[in-house]
C-alpha cells in the first residue's frame, strides 16, 4: 500500500466494460512528510476520492481487483481509502 495525493482525473470515452461507471484517478505517491515520492500513477477509485484528497492505494493486481469488486478485471492499482490523519509514534 502507498500514501498518495489525488492530482487529477482521467477521462476515457471508451473503457474496459468492468470499468464502466468507475472513476480513474491520477495519484502522486507521497513520503511520510507529504513530499512527492516517485512518478504519478493511474488508479481506479473504489471510495469516491477527489482531487486534493490524500488517499491510501494498493499497487498489486489482486488487491486492486478485489477492492473494486471485479476479480477478473485488468487493474494494477486502486484507491481504497481517504486518509484523514497520519500519526507517527
Amino acid at each position: 500500500m502507498i500514501i498518495a495525493r489525488v492530482v487529477g482525473n482521467v477521462i476515457a470515452t471508451q473503457k474496459q466494460e468492468t470499468h464502466e461507471g468507475k472513476k480513474i484517478l491520477l495519484l502522486q505517491p507521497l513520503d511520510l512528510d507529504d513530499n512527492p515520492a516517485g512518478d504519478v500513477i493511474v488508479a481506479l477509485d473504489a471510495v469516491d476520492a477527489g482531487v486534493g484528497d490524500r488517499v491510501l492505494a494498493v499497487m498489486e493486481g489482486f488487491s486492486a481487483m478485489t477492492s473494486v469488486g471485479h476479480i477478473e478485471s485488468p487493474i494494477d492499482a486502486a484507491v481504497i481509502g481517504v486518509i484523514d490523519l497520519v500519526e507517527l509514534a
